[in-house]
C-alpha cells in the first residue's frame, strides 16, 4: 500500500457519460476501427445497494465497454434517478466522467481518499464485488472511480 496509496496506479477505464449510447457507440466504433459492443443495462440501485451523496437511490444506466489493451472505453448513458453519471451529465454535457482502478481492500482506499479531501459520492454492489466513484472534480478534473472484485465489507465513505 505504501507505493499505490490509492491502491493501484494501474488504469483500467475511461468512462464518458452520454446523451445516447448507440448513437455513440456507432461514433466510437467507426473512430476505433472496432465492432460495436454489447449494451448492458445496470441492475436498479435499490437492488445493488446503491448510495448516492448518502442517500439510497434506484438509478439505472446503460453501459458499453470498448477494450482497448490495458485500458477500456466505457460508454455511459444514464437512465434516470439520483445518480453521479446524471449529475456530471447536466453539469458537463457529454464529456469525460472518470478514470477507473481496481484496488483490493477498498476500505483502505477510500479511507486515504477522504484524508486527501476526495469524498466517496456514490456506491453499489458489483457482483461478489462493489465499485465506488469519488467526487476529484475539483482536485484533479475528473472523478475517480475504485472497482473491487471480492468485496471484503461494503465501502464507507
Amino acid at each position: 500500500m505504501s507505493n499505490d496509496p490509492l491502491g493501484s496506479a494501474t488504469l483500467a477505464q475511461v468512462a464518458i457519460v452520454v446523451h445516447n449510447i448507440d448513437e455513440a457507440l456507432r461514433r466510437w466504433a467507426d473512430v476505433l476501427g472496432q465492432p460495436v459492443p454489447t449494451v448492458i443495462i445496470v441492475q436498479p440501485g435499490d437492488t445493488v445497494n446503491m448510495t448516492f451523496r448518502g442517500q439510497p437511490s434506484n438509478a439505472q444506466a446503460k453501459l458499453a465497454f470498448f477494450n482497448l489493451g490495458q485500458v477500456q472505453l466505457e460508454l455511459i448513458e444514464p437512465m434516470g434517478g439520483a445518480s453521479t453519471w446524471q449529475e456530471a451529465l447536466d453539469q458537463h454535457g457529454e464529456s469525460v466522467h472518470h478514470l477507473a482502478f481496481w484496488v483490493e481492500g477498498m476500505q483502505r482506499s477510500v479511507d486515504f481518499l477522504k484524508a486527501q479531501d476526495i469524498p466517496m459520492m456514490q456506491r453499489g454492489d458489483m457482483g461478489e464485488g462493489q465499485y465506488a466513484y469519488f467526487d476529484a472534480q475539483e482536485k484533479l478534473g475528473v472523478a475517480l472511480e475504485l472497482l473491487e472484485k471480492k468485496r471484503e465489507g461494503r465501502a464507507v465513505g
